[in-house]
């Protein structure tokens, strides 16, 4: 049985896609993966934000917004 819930999944998206999971914690994530459509979408949606976001400059906003942004991501959790 898979012990991973939905809310670890999305917790390891970022280390997953960046290959920093251990391998037992990547086979779990693969297998909540192979369970779940809700994740399914999730990680497809993440890789295509990543993707349209990946040529922009990391200085291309101000700090301000950028802390702002930050915060708000921060509040979701």
């Amino acid at each position: 049985m898979n012990d991973l819930d939905c809310q670890q999944f999305v917790e390891q998206v970022t280390s997953f896609l960046e290959g920093d999971l251990g391998p037992d914690a990547e086979q779990r994530f693969i297998d909540h993966l192979a369970l779940c459509d809700g994740c399914d979408l999730y990680l497809d949606q993440f890789r295509q934000t990543v993707q349209a976001l990946d040529g922009l400059p990391a200085d291309s906003i101000s700090p301000t917004t950028r802390s702002a942004l930050l915060d708000a991501f921060r509040s979701q959790t």
